[in-house]
């Protein structure tokens, strides 16, 4: 009994310290995801951080979720029965631009936010809040990328720094830092994504497989090319090896101490 109580009080905390990120490039988006929820000791559960919607050539919506479980959930369902709702007044479909959705998943992440704000303050558990990626395009215009933040807020992204992150970050931001620009190819940009996501897998066990990786291509409004992979997927071994092997030839060509060349040992 006391087992199904401790998993029953987990689900009210249930975070997803997930990692997504979108990329912008010139000739489209790239999206990518984990789908890891929760990572315990003998206790890891999945789930998919990754929502596509589309209307074939009115537009493609592709939206990445991160924070609490409960709350991105409900989102999607929000999302969902508005979209089923001819009476709805706002739907992904039914937005002129893609910033006015980005407001409206903002707005719909506020409103379940609030509804249980008081009960996660009585029950001395917090961490409510959910991040989400907005991106796609709309037809006659261009592609966007957008940050939705759990207060609702949401930024873009920009030519000087044409990806956003959610969830665990850091661990992949150095290589995005050092290779995107809009100029990057949509394969080049996928293919960063991919080691974003798979340095960050090393380093903390909160994010894992399997991996979503979503492709749109600039004015195809259609379904995005999607690919799942997991740690035994052939492209998946094949870019780890190679990219481990890389590092470890780049770091062995570094510059050598003067000490070194001279067989000498340093000052001290």
């Amino acid at each position: 009994m006391a087992r199904f109580l401790c998993v029953g009080l987990l689900s009210l905390t249930y975070y997803s310290m997930t990692y997504c990120l979108a990329i912008s490039v010139n000739k489209g988006i790239v999206f990518a995801s984990d789908s890891r929820t929760n990572a315990g000791v003998d206790y890891v559960t999945t789930y998919s951080k990754m929502h596509t919607f589309v209307w074939p050539d009115d537009r493609t919506c592709v939206l990445l979720t991160a924070g609490n479980l409960a709350t991105s959930q409900a989102v999607i369902n929000n999302i969902k029965t508005d979209l089923e709702e001819s009476r709805a007044k706002m739907s992904l479909h039914k937005g002129k631009h893609l910033h006015e959705l980005a407001h409206y998943v903002g707005q719909l992440s506020q409103k379940e936010q609030r509804q249980h704000a008081d009960a996660m303050e009585k029950s001395g558990n917090g961490g409510i809040g959910a991040s989400f990626i907005l991106g796609g395009q709309i037809t006659g215009q261009a592609p966007e990328i957008y940050l939705i933040y759990p207060q609702g807020n949401y930024i873009s992204a920009s030519s000087d720094t044409p990806y956003l992150q959610i969830g665990e970050n850091k661990y992949g931001k150095p290589i995005l830092d050092r290779i995107i620009s809009p100029t990057t190819s949509l394969e080049d940009a996928a293919r960063c994504a991919l080691v974003s996501l798979e340095s960050t897998i090393r380093s903390n066990i909160s994010v894992g497989p399997p991996i979503e990786l979503a492709i749109h291509t600039c004015d195809a409004i259609q379904n995005p090319y999607h690919q799942k992979l997991t740690l035994n997927s052939p492209l998946y071994k094949s870019l780890q090896k190679k990219w481990n092997d890389g590092l470890r030839q780049a770091f062995n060509r570094l510059p050598r101490f003067d000490w070194e060349n001279k067989n000498a040992k340093p000052d001290g």
